[in-house]
């Protein structure tokens, strides 16, 4: 399974997501088992099947006895590294929490660092995106699709008072999505909501071609007169992944020349711009005006992550200038395939064309991992995870 598509008909939010996750088919057990990896303690976590006018869903319920609702981004992200998570499910957690963080410090005008998040610090918050990046990486949701979102209206109230729906953080993570409200008096996307699918999401709009495998709703905490307060949640393959064929896609390419800037402060940029959605940033040397070496960097990125990047550069960077260009880009189908070994379990990153194996690459973190477990040179287990993957596939063929 490839492809997620969210349709936000009442909206979003992260026990939504989770909820619609777990009717989707995934195994929230396994899901718990992850979340128990993060040093946060004192909470429970069920589901259970409700009707939301009519239609049935999966009711994801979070109950806590911590009193500290509190922390920062960096107290968060501190958690979450300090986790023994899978490093796909922790990266996306950290990325759709830093994507959170990045917006407040922009609506209240404060630096980052010092952003402290109240209702989404809560540990039943955490749960919900962590245990979402879990599920996700569960069913094998590699890309992500939304529809247009049904914010609500009326008024919402905060830790920061009495405010407008879509509250401001929310309103500025759905820059550049499509939304609309049917008139109904409710905060139907909420802020964590907003972060995953803005965090996630390449594409808004109608459902892509697919072929749907599953589907799961999930049911939102409170019950809408006017319609079934759920989220639908496809997962599937794009046409395109179920042939095997290349995929053509838009990409941006960010573009600096920098002549000023120490190597210190690039390397530090490139752990944040990748943390902060970036497909990939190099560095080419290059010989600028008035005889002095520099460098190009470069960033590539989804189109929706442009100006987010962009930003980054500035700030990040001594450039005064970046140059944006739209490019198309053929990608291979690419899937994670585990194989055994003497080692133990390793993941493989195979592409394929029109169904035939191109490429197999063993997972290097894990790879590394099970060399640093095992106290064996990390050749070895690379070598052995290819050998025991061309050897099964042997098998199979």
């Amino acid at each position: 399974m490839n492809i997620a598509y969210f349709d936000c008909f009442s909206g979003i939010s992260g026990d939504m997501v989770l909820g619609a996750l777990v009717d989707a088919g995934c195994d929230l057990t396994q899901v718990e088992a992850q979340l128990r990896q993060l040093p946060v303690h004192g909470f429970k976590i069920s589901a259970e099947k409700v009707v939301r006018r009519g239609l049935a869903a999966t009711l994801v319920k979070v109950d806590s006895s911590e009193h500290h609702h509190h922390r920062s981004l960096f107290d968060i992200l501190q958690l979450i590294e300090h986790s023994q998570l899978p490093t796909r499910v922790a990266e996306r957690a950290s990325q759709i929490f830093r994507r959170l963080g990045e917006v407040e410090a922009r609506v209240h005008s404060v630096p980052i660092e010092k952003v402290h998040f109240h209702e989404v610090g809560a540990v039943d918050a955490i749960v919900d995106i962590v245990g979402a990046s879990a599920a996700f990486e569960l069913l094998g949701a590699r890309e992500f699709a939304c529809s247009a979102l049904n914010v609500g209206g009326g008024r919402v109230e905060t830790e920061h008072g009495i405010l407008p729906v879509p509250a401001p953080a929310t309103a500025a993570l759905l820059r550049g999505a499509p939304t609309y409200s049917t008139g109904i008096q409710r905060e139907l996307v909420t802020p964590t909501g907003a972060a995953i699918v803005a965090t996630l999401a390449t594409r808004f709009g109608v459902q892509p071609a697919m072929t749907t495998r599953t589907i799961g709703y999930g049911a939102g905490a409170i019950e809408l007169s006017e319609q079934p307060n759920v989220l639908r949640v496809f997962v599937g393959e794009t046409a395109a992944q179920q042939a095997g064929v290349p995929i053509d896609e838009t990409i941006v390419v960010l573009e600096a020349n920098l002549d000023d800037m120490s190597p210190q402060i690039y390397g530090y940029f490139v752990d944040r711009a990748l943390e902060a959605g970036a497909l990939d940033v190099f560095l080419t040397p290059a010989q600028m005006k008035k005889n002095r070496p520099g460098q190009l960097v470069t960033v590539l990125c989804e189109p929706a992550e442009c100006e987010r990047l962009e930003e980054l550069m500035f700030r990040e960077t001594t450039t005064l200038g970046v140059r944006r260009s739209s490019v198309q880009r053929r990608t291979l189908q690419r899937e994670s395939v585990p194989v055994e070994t003497p080692l133990g379990p390793l993941r493989m990153k195979v592409t394929r064309l029109n169904g035939c194996v191109l490429n197999a690459v063993p997972e290097y973190e894990d790879c590394k991992k099970v060399a640093a477990e095992r106290r064996v040179p990390l050749k070895r287990v690379l070598a052995e995870a290819t050998y025991q993957f061309r050897k099964q596939h042997e098998l199979t063929t």
